[in-house]
């Protein structure tokens, strides 16, 4: 699973590189597809069809501006401004390992678009440092919960965290939102895909005409975050990193 958050890692930090204005989220695609074979892994969402629906067509999901989650890449090109959350995952020798980040192409943007950004990535941090055995899921939803209602920003309901190793997703569901000392207790050797999923409009959401993009009713922006952590005996780990020198504290502001 470590080797596996790492080698996602450097996929991710390719892609972040690569995400400019005018560029497509079809070419994006693309390059994930490359990169995660030339890593000798496979592409975890392409082809994936849970629940009956429709394979997924793409490595990675490209979620833009309304869209929350399980945008289908296009050949749109990106403008200056937008707000583009990128999702994606990887198999290799038996596991998988998923993340997400959001940014805004082309930097700068609006204070509205910073502060979400700031606050989505922030509440994953707080709830990764609760990523601990004996805390409970319910404890990681309460800190992502508490940190960004003050703010005022929608916390998407539809779509939740995860458990992952040998399935993509396994136990425990882990929501965005909860209450403290309940839910499944976290152990050691637990690996889960903790992600919120942050608005700034309503927490509602409807899928499109694809079967897969989650856009926000009311139209407004959303940002999406996940890493891969470890319930390891010395803390969480977050697994999704290519910095080894960065621990869960150091990344709490």
């Amino acid at each position: 699973m470590r080797a596996n958050g790492r080698r996602l890692a450097e996929v991710a930090a390719a892609l972040r590189q690569a995400v400019v204005p005018g560029a497509t989220t079809r070419a994006l695609d693309r390059m994930a597809f490359e990169h995660i074979r030339r890593l000798g892994a496979r592409p975890s969402f392409l082809g994936y069809a849970p629940g009956g629906a429709p394979p997924f067509p793409a490595s990675i999901c490209a979620s833009v501006n309304a869209a929350v989650v399980h945008g289908v890449p296009d050949d749109r090109p990106l403008e200056q401004g937008d707000v583009l959350s990128l999702d994606m995952g990887l198999f290799y020798g038996g596991f998988h390992a998923d993340m997400a980040f959001t940014v805004i192409v082309g930097g700068g943007g609006d204070a509205r678009k910073k502060g979400l950004l700031d606050v989505a990535e922030e509440s994953l941090y707080r709830a990764t440092a609760l990523a601990v055995s004996g805390n409970r899921v319910g404890d990681l939803g309460f800190a992502i919960e508490s940190f960004i209602s003050p703010h005022k920003l929608g916390i998407v309901r539809q779509f939740v965290g995860h458990g992952i190793g040998r399935a993509l997703h396994e136990r425990p569901s882990v929501p965005n939102f909860g209450k403290r000392n309940t839910g499944d207790r976290l152990r050691v050797g637990m690996c889960l895909a903790i992600e919120p999923m942050v608005t700034l409009g309503t927490w509602k959401t409807r899928i499109l005409e694809d079967g897969w993009t989650a856009v926000t009713l009311d139209g407004e922006c959303a940002a999406h975050f996940e890493h891969t952590i470890a319930v390891t005996p010395s803390g969480p780990e977050v697994l999704t990193t290519l910095d080894d020198s960065i621990s869960v504290s150091d990344t709490i502001r």
